[in-house]
């Protein structure tokens, strides 16, 4: 089920002069540098429009607010949920962070945990 917000986030008539890491880093009260760094992505990388809107760097953000709109509800708000992602351990990961698991391209696996989650599944 798509949750609203940055799922919706590329069709949702962004202003010209914006990309779509201006409007997350907006969400989550951060600078697009430590979004980048929190994304895996050189910082380098958010600078430039074209290379902010190249297809990898549009996926792995896409990744990373997906997951942060999947527990937004539980955790309060995107801010919360953002800190979740960035520093809640998960045991079912051997302790690893999202942000983790996402840098490392498991954000499937994050996924298909928080599904499980979601449908009333134990930790």
């Amino acid at each position: 089920m798509p949750q609203k917000g940055f799922a919706e986030a590329p069709q949702s008539g962004w202003e010209a002069e914006d990309t779509m890491a201006d409007d997350i880093a907006e969400r989550f009260g951060i600078n697009k540098r430590e979004l980048a760094l929190t994304a895996g992505l050189a910082p380098a990388t958010l600078q430039r429009r074209s290379r902010a809107d190249a297809p990898a760097t549009r996926a792995r953000l896409g990744e990373m607010a997906e997951i942060v709109a999947r527990v937004s509800a539980w955790a309060g708000g995107d801010r919360q949920a953002f800190a979740w992602y960035r520093s809640e351990p998960l045991p079912e990961f051997g302790d690893r962070t999202a942000e983790s698991l996402v840098k490392s391209g498991k954000a499937a696996a994050l996924r298909d945990y928080l599904d499980h989650l979601a449908l009333g599944g134990f930790a």
